[in-house]
């Protein structure tokens, strides 16, 4: 059994056509298309129960309100049967016919298959931020993908279920898998320009992707030991400590040396100056790397606490 683990955000005019190149595309498997509705304003969850009346293998589900799209994929997770898992956005840029590829792809022996969209039909304020995530991404966590975040994906029923998802977190299905031992690859996949609607993609996605990142840096290399990552943290305290002293000596000896003709006290004013300039560094960097480790310790803690129900932010059911 094939699910097919859509989310929905104001897409009523693209889902007909979506659904139709699902049932086109997808052969002689058995599947079922799950549907998520995040909140949309649109008239989409209308138009999911007249598909839903029309088929009997779509399923549809709605939440209270828009929560973004890792809790929709982690309620459709959730809910999803099947062996195989496919996950595709609403808006028809991912195209139905690599299905059969992505599939075949996964019968290698592969655990999570990502489309890699080679060549993308969107503005340049969207691509050139995702191109630098993926490259940081993929060089942080030495994994082979061009597009750790894309949304096509074909996976085992088994990494659907241990996916750890919160936050933004659904653009790292990959490295959550393969930091769990699961064999990731990609397959280059036709990408089309949007038909309807508008992009969701903002800025602050990017920076919270960016954060997003860093945590699971830190759950990935350090989860099992926090120590050696807080540990890593004050030595490089001690270091700054011990560079500020250092600029501490080096600026009392060049001060008196470069203004050696300017009066004692404009040495001394100067020497100050130079002095709370390392001051006023040290305390920033300090504030800001407290900050971080306090909100990687409670990233942590969220980890290990019994996770709550994905199922819970759901409003209406019609599945089976």
């Amino acid at each position: 059994m094939i699910t097919f683990v859509i989310p929905v955000f104001n897409e009523s005019p693209t889902l007909p056509e979506l659904a139709k190149g699902i049932r086109d595309n997808i052969g002689d498997h058995p599947y079922r298309i799950l549907f998520i509705d995040d909140g949309s304003s649109d008239d989409s969850w209308e138009t999911l129960r007249m598909l839903r009346d029309q088929s009997d293998v779509v399923d549809i589900v709605r939440l209270r309100r828009n929560f973004g799209k890792t809790s929709a994929l982690a309620a459709g997770f959730a809910l999803a049967r099947g062996d195989i898992i496919i996950t595709m956005d609403a808006d028809l840029q991912d195209d139905p016919r690599e299905i059969p590829a992505l599939l075949a792809k996964l019968e290698e022996g592969y655990d999570v298959v990502c489309g890699w969209k080679q060549r993308r039909y969107d503005p340049w304020h969207k691509t050139f931020p995702s191109r630098i995530f993926n490259a940081w991404i993929a060089r942080t966590f030495k994994l082979p993908l061009h597009d750790v975040n894309s949304g096509f994906k074909a996976m085992r029923g088994e990494v659907a279920m241990h996916l750890p998802l919160w936050s933004d977190m659904h653009r790292l299905i990959p490295v959550f898998a393969s930091s769990m031992g699961y064999k990731v690859t990609e397959i280059a996949v036709q990408h089309h320009p949007r038909k309807h609607g508008k992009s969701k993609y903002g800025i602050e996605r990017f920076m919270r992707g960016g954060m997003d990142a860093i945590t699971a840096t830190f759950l990935t290399r350090y989860g099992d030991a926090p120590g050696q990552y807080f540990g890593r943290m004050m030595l490089f305290f001690v270091s700054l400590v011990v560079l500020a002293l250092v600029a501490v000596i080096v600026s009392g000896l060049a001060v008196p040396a470069l203004y050696n003709d300017a009066p004692h006290g404009d040495q001394l004013a100067m020497t100050a100056i130079v002095l709370l300039f390392v001051l006023v560094s040290l305390v920033i960097i300090s504030i800001g790397a407290v900050g971080l480790g306090l909100g990687l310790l409670g990233e942590l803690l969220l980890r290990y606490a019994p996770p709550p129900d994905p199922k819970r932010r759901i409003t209406e059911t019609h599945m089976g």
